[in-house]
């Protein structure tokens, strides 16, 4: 799951139209913060990210690994709290930075499936389909590893847009809401899907999902009861789903649902009709929090002269299971590897060619897998029995699941390989 981390009456506010809640509001402290010390953000960064959750902290881990100077901003300190099941599947494992270590709090091998209540069934993996972790511990983590490489974070100030003065101009200005400039040979915005940095680039999106999510602290007996399994719940809403998460270390539960953007109070009713059904509903919840997902239209655009957004902040996330941390980390990488060539580059020309690369990179990979996942969710959204079925009671379709998850293959991959992915697909999204 993907995040902006705004509470839940933000999010349902959102999904009627106000998005004032997401606007990044506020007045910075006068002393920018840089692990507890004043730091100077004078001179010419080479590569200048804006926030630090796993798209921007790749980004700077990235560019700083190549040697460039790189400066890291965020409007929050580590270790912050953020709206999100945690799920670290394969290709999130395969992009992390070297060496680093994974704060699991539960290995998963199992999932029950069931398509709103009803015929429950779980299917279970002789080796682990995924890990899951807080996301406090596991960004806090990606953060330290980018300072590790060489980046310097500075927390404490929110970046509110960019200016560039277009032509041959070798640099690029972040501007702060204390009324600051940060100059840059090269801007990577990575500041999730309200982006300020976003608007300047001019992304554009063409689907947007509310998920509401409760973190639930449970008795040891229950959180044991859970170890090792995720629920998935094919929801009543079209496109929906709900889930449950086991934080085990922790002793948490987290449960969510999703729905398409507009549908406010009926996701909030099937958010408390999943938690009943579960039995959880007489635990208080921790944390209670809603966020909104936004997909990138097909030709949205990624760069604008000097600056590249990856992440939430380009809309790049999976568009059927909504999950954006792998997204996060493979297109936060790879905006940080062509930022260190847009700094490099000389002319407007040179710049423009360094930003292309970086746009066929991303959409050679992530955008072929978001084009198969939108496939998925149209026939999901009008039949999602026949999904239900195929992972229930199929085994290839489960062992096609289990594969995805563990990094083996993607769904772009399994219906161009496989007649069968192509069929459910085809048969699903008839009128």
């Amino acid at each position: 799951m993907t995040d902006t981390g705004s509470t839940q009456e933000q999010a349902l506010a959102d999904d009627t139209g106000d998005v004032a809640s997401e606007e990044l509001a506020g007045t910075d402290p006068q002393d920018v913060q840089d692990g507890g010390t004043a730091a100077a953000i004078d001179g010419v960064w080479d590569v200048v990210v804006v926030g630090a959750g796993p798209a921007g902290s790749s980004a700077a881990y990235a560019a700083a690994s190549r040697g460039r100077r790189v400066l890291l901003l965020d409007k929050a300190e580590h270790p912050r709290y953020k709206t999100c099941g945690g799920g670290i599947i394969g290709p999130s494992r395969d992009s992390l930075p070297e060496d680093f270590k994974l704060p699991l709090q539960d290995r998963i091998s199992a999932v029950t499936f069931a398509l709103n209540g009803r015929w429950t069934r779980t299917r279970r993996s002789k080796r682990m389909l995924f890990g899951v972790v807080n996301r406090d511990e596991f960004d806090l983590r990606l953060v330290q590893a980018a300072e590790q490489a060489g980046a310097v974070l500075v927390t404490g100030v929110t970046a509110t847009g960019v200016e560039q003065q277009g032509g041959d101009s070798r640099t690029v200005f972040v501007t702060l809401a204390d009324g600051r400039r940060v100059e840059a040979r090269a801007v990577v915005g990575a500041d999730g899907s309200a982006s300020r940095i976003g608007r300047h680039v001019g992304v554009s999106f063409d689907q947007i999902d509310l998920g509401l999510e409760a973190e639930i602290p449970v008795p040891e007996s229950v959180s044991r009861a859970w170890a090792g399994r995720i629920h998935l719940d094919w929801g009543p809403l079209p496109g929906s789903y709900g889930w449950v998460f086991p934080k085990t270390d922790s002793g948490t539960l987290t449960v969510g649902v999703i729905s398409a953007r507009g549908e406010g109070e009926k996701t909030k009713e099937y958010l408390a009709a999943y938690v009943r059904r579960l039995g959880l509903s007489g635990f208080e919840p921790l944390v209670e929090s809603g966020h909104l997902t936004r997909c990138r239209a097909e030709d949205s655009p990624l760069s604008r002269g000097r600056v590249l957004v990856a992440g939430d902040a380009a809309g790049l996330l999976e568009p059927w299971t909504r999950e954006g941390i792998s997204y996060a980390l493979r297109s936060g990488r790879l905006a940080g590897e062509w930022a260190v060539q847009v700094a490099e580059a000389g002319g407007a020309a040179d710049v423009r060619r360094q930003a292309l690369n970086y746009a066929f990179a991303i959409k050679a990979g992530l955008g072929v897998e978001m084009r198969a996942g939108k496939v998925m969710l149209a026939s999901f959204e009008k039949r999602p029995y026949l999904f239900h079925l195929a992972v229930s009671l199929i085994n290839p379709a489960w062992r096609a699941f289990a594969r995805t998850t563990q990094g083996h293959t993607t769904f772009a991959q399994l219906m161009r390989d496989h007649r069968a992915a192509r069929k459910l697909a085809s048969v699903a999204g008839r009128q």
